[in-house]
């Protein structure tokens, strides 16, 4: 396949106050085209901090892009002077927020803020730009579109604010779009038909797509590819299919454990222990340490190395040491598998 963008071992600080936060530490990946890469975990693990980089979209002041390298098209986003990026962003490496209000014109009619975003960045006529921005709002499912055109963004639910979102992303048809959390305050059935919107789009424009999320529900129904962040460090990365069914580090172990069961409403939920490190101080060693109860005395020592379990398939986890002992995960584990296959299957977002 042919690889559109790479992200090599990117480290980000924000400098405050009170010091140095590490938000993103090494992270590297590989998105090939026309592929879904989704990017799970907590809040503050430096999923958002990650991709809002890829489109240079942090704030410059304060902001430390310690070492690292984001690869597209053969050039470095990160050295690119502001006026080649300006082509890039929103034309060919596109976002969806998580929530549109924040950002649509709340004084423009939708259907002319679409229009605007592909005059002006394709050049066209007023009537070209108004046709394909009318177009575009057919193809994202806004009833009625040319009524819908001169609407106001108060006047449409959250889910159709997030299909004209979707309309606003496509408008270039980019070659990637970053998706941070676009279905969280959706209803599980609205969520659903977001999520099916942006695969059928994927397929027809030939989009690769990078989901943030901490729904794993979500992964299960979009993502080819998983890759897990904790502490602003990717700690697993593989297939879907791998991640689901064959997760090697503890904290993937826990996050799969607290999806809820899809057939026992009683089941208590699983929680990880504990709270995630304070980036001002990092702790010595395995940041997931002291949250993990598989932890060895090289985790409080020494940050584990990536091992592969398969080509595909990367876990930084001492318990992949060929001198570990032997450890099962939960046996969890393989139910959450079943609930994988079911939302795979049949479509549904939330266990």
């Amino acid at each position: 396949m042919e690889t559109i963008l790479q992200v090599k071992d990117l480290t980000i600080s924000f400098q405050t106050l009170e010091g140095k936060i590490s938000a993103v530490r090494g992270v590297s990946f590989d998105l090939q085209k026309g592929e879904t890469l989704a990017i799970v975990g907590e809040s503050g693990s430096g999923k958002s901090v990650s991709m809002k980089a890829i489109n240079r979209l942090l704030p410059l002041k304060n902001t430390l892009f310690e070492k690292g390298t984001i690869m597209y098209q053969g050039k470095d986003i990160l050295s690119l002077p502001e006026a080649e990026m300006e082509k890039i962003r929103g034309k060919k490496i596109a976002m969806i927020f998580q929530d549109p209000m924040t950002s649509l014109n709340p004084t423009m009619p939708v259907g002319k803020q679409i229009a605007e975003s592909i005059k002006v960045s394709e050049k066209v006529s007023s009537k070209v730009a108004i046709d394909k921005a009318i177009e575009l709002m057919k193809l994202v499912g806004i009833r009625n579109p040319g009524e819908s055109y001169k609407c106001y963004p108060h006047q449409f639910s959250g889910g159709m604010r997030q299909r004209v979102m979707i309309a606003l992303s496509l408008g270039c048809e980019p070659d990637i779009l970053i998706a941070d959390e676009p279905t969280t305050a959706l209803d599980v059935t609205i969520q659903a038909q977001i999520l099916d919107l942006i695969d059928s789009l994927k397929k027809k424009f030939g989009t690769s797509v990078i989901f943030i999320t901490h729904n794993l529900g979500v992964v299960a129904h979009v993502a080819d590819r998983v890759a897990v962040m904790y502490a602003g460090r990717i700690v697993e990365i593989g297939t879907a299919e791998e991640i689901f069914y064959n997760p090697q580090h503890p904290y993937t172990w826990g996050l799969i454990c607290s999806m809820p069961s899809l057939n026992n409403s009683k089941d208590s939920l699983y929680n990880i222990p504990g709270a995630p490190p304070n980036l001002l101080h990092m702790p010595k060693g395995d940041a997931f340490a002291p949250r993990n109860k598989y932890a060895l005395i090289r985790d409080f020592e020494e940050e584990p190395p990536y091992f592969a379990v398969s080509p595909t398939h990367l876990a930084a986890t001492w318990l992949l040491h060929p001198n570990a002992p032997q450890v099962e995960p939960p046996q969890e584990i393989q139910r959450r598998y079943v609930i994988y296959k079911k939302i795979r299957e049949e479509g549904q977002v939330n266990a």
